[in-house]
């Protein structure tokens, strides 16, 4: 059973995901948060597996609350909801600490993926929706350093920094498979070993970095 957290600042907005998680057979809710502050307080309480997070809320938003969680150093994780058209927040969250990012108008059943694969220890965001994501707000990424080398990339064998660069570009376990003539389980393995290496909690994380470093940007994905 996957216990969570509902926090947003509308009140139809928690009703509706209730009303959609208590219908589900393996998964609960354990509380409501209207507001971030209230949210980090909650989680503290009752260390959900899961804390569905608004970004865009008034007082303490998503964003901040989310690195209260995560510093917190529980169990928890959170799956960050937000709409895209309006929210210039959502690289912010992911910084934050977010284990994915979902869409709010994402069909019930791509929601109650998103939970069961953070829930799972996995990153959430689809390739597809990650590349979108970055593209749509490369104004708010850092300029990479030139000419200095970074620790994280110099730890990192030849083939290690294919399959970082592969993250970056939003590829899959079995694409990377197919371009690098490698196969899947293997794929996995390296990635594993470039998380630890780079210090990446996720593999979302882990695209974060590959920009930061300067190895992707938004028009090299997809």
């Amino acid at each position: 059973m996957i216990s969570v957290l509902i926090v947003d600042d509308q009140a139809l907005q928690r009703f509706g995901f209730r009303m959609l998680l208590e219908a589900t057979p393996d998964t609960e809710v354990v509380g409501e948060a209207a507001h971030g502050t209230e949210a980090v307080r909650r989680a503290a309480e009752l260390r959900p597996d899961i804390v569905l997070m608004d970004i865009r809320m008034p007082g303490m938003d998503g964003i901040e609350a989310t690195r209260h969680i995560v510093a917190g150093g529980g169990r928890s994780r959170v799956l960050a909801l937000t709409t895209f058209d309006l929210d210039e927040y959502a690289h912010a969250a992911l910084r934050a600490g977010a284990s994915g990012f979902l869409l709010k108008d994402a069909h019930p059943e791509e929601l109650l993926a998103g939970i069961r694969a953070v829930a799972r220890g996995d990153a959430v965001v689809a390739p597809a929706l990650t590349r979108r994501l970055l593209d749509a707000y490369a104004r708010h990424l850092p300029s990479a350093s030139t000419g200095r080398p970074d620790p994280r990339w110099e730890a990192l064998t030849d083939r290690e920094r294919e399959i970082l660069i592969a993250i970056g570009q939003g590829r899959t376990n079995g694409e990377i498979a197919g371009e690098l003539v490698l196969s899947e389980s293997t794929v996995k393995t390296h990635v594993g070993r470039v998380l630890a290496k780079i210090d990446a909690r996720d593999r979302i994380q882990a695209v974060i970095i590959a920009y930061d470093l300067g190895l992707t940007r938004p028009h090299d994905a997809g």
